[in-house]
């Protein structure tokens, strides 16, 4: 074999070009590092789990919480003279718990390949199911490290995914989970007084940002769209493509409280992209306006979401921890009235208790 300008020839193969091979082998080698810590990290969640799941059944049933709590204490000590501080006291309990709020290993074996320890740890908390599930298959749809992922916890993305879901129809043109309601654009730096165009350009600036609340498999197409009839210019101001949903997400940005008649302008937007720029293979367009304040009350009785419109507020300032919970709780209790004066759902057919979305608190339980 020798070398020559460049490429690697063999007496008896044929000319190799060593940008080809170094591409190949290193594709070769991140595969295999890609398994390799898939695999540890599987062995090392399902090892958490045994460890929690066995704790668990050799205390269960015993009522006297200080009893458990002694032992435990007892154990994590002997475990960090032999393996370090991730058996300590802390890490024993999380495991009981982990192994509590994932009873079925089959579900847990394949999250485990590609979330952490770490992940799990940022997902414990959280008291509803659902909530713990969407926050896990988020993480992993989008590759979400750990500080992403407390950070989407801690902005509530599962509750205003569920917020917009419940305003939802039976016969909603807008698909279930693709919105949310509100939007926290706190990232986006925008003062007081600010315009339409201020709010677009900073979207803009902030893409990433903004992608990462919009939602997963969302990719920017345009902006300040123009859509021309009869030599009539219009513009939308900002198109995006949902590669999960395979259609095409016009979102209007409004400063100021909705009015019905942005219903028609969004109208005639997913009329004209469905007539010129829906490709073969894509389901129709849906749209999204954005509001500093939703007019829940003519949303509804305009029924837009029939049309494939979804209306959200945005806000601008992320409040408190403690006043974000109430906000969002009262829009969801609104939005489910709403519902039940529709009777589109028996009484108290799929309300729930927003308290059981947030993590709990410390002392909750021994463990």
């Amino acid at each position: 074999m020798k070398q020559n300008r460049g490429k690697i020839v063999a007496t008896d193969n044929p000319v190799v070009d060593e940008e080809s091979l170094f591409k190949h082998v290193t594709e070769i080698i991140e595969m295999r590092k890609q398994r390799a810590g898939s695999f540890a990290n599987r062995e090392i969640t399902l090892m958490y789990w045994e460890i929690g799941k066995y704790i668990g059944s050799v205390l269960l049933g015993n009522e006297r919480a200080e009893y458990g709590k002694r032992i435990v204490v007892s154990l994590s000590q002997q475990l960090v003279e032999i393996y370090g501080n991730g058996f300590d006291y802390t890490n024993i309990t999380r495991m009981i718990k982990f192994a509590d709020i994932f009873p079925d290993v089959e579900i847990l074996a394949p999250l485990g390949q590609q979330l952490s320890w770490s992940h799990f740890i940022a997902i414990l908390p959280l008291k509803n199911e659902e909530a713990r599930m969407y926050y896990a298959q988020d993480a992993i749809a989008r590759r979400l490290g750990v500080r992403d992922l407390r950070k989407q916890i801690a902005r509530k993305a599962y509750e205003r995914r569920e917020i917009a879901n419940v305003q939802l129809s039976d016969d909603s043109a807008v698909p279930f989970n693709v919105f949310k309601d509100p939007y926290l654009l706190d990232v986006l730096g925008l003062k007081d007084n600010f315009l339409e165009a201020d709010l677009e350009k900073a979207i803009l600036t902030e893409m990433e940002s903004f992608i990462l609340e919009f939602g997963d498999g969302c990719a920017f197409v345009e902006r300040q769209k123009r859509m021309t009839v009869d030599g009539d210019d219009r513009t939308l101001d900002l198109l995006f493509y949902n590669r999960a949903l395979k259609r095409l997400v016009a979102v209007e940005l409004k400063v100021g409280k909705f009015i019905p008649e942005y219903k028609g302008q969004m109208e005639f937007y997913l009329k004209w992209l469905n007539k010129y720029e829906r490709r073969e293979g894509e389901n129709e367009p849906i749209g999204l306006i954005m509001c500093t304040k939703a007019n829940r009350g003519q949303v509804e009785l305009m029924e837009l979401d029939k049309s494939g419109i979804a209306v959200a507020e945005y806000w601008t300032v992320l409040p408190p921890k403690a006043l974000l919970e109430e906000k969002l709780k009262t829009m969801l209790n609104e939005a489910q009235e709403r519902l039940e004066r529709r009777k589109l759902l028996p009484k108290g057919g799929i309300r729930k208790q927003m308290d059981l979305f947030y993590e709990s608190k410390d002392g909750d339980h021994w463990y």
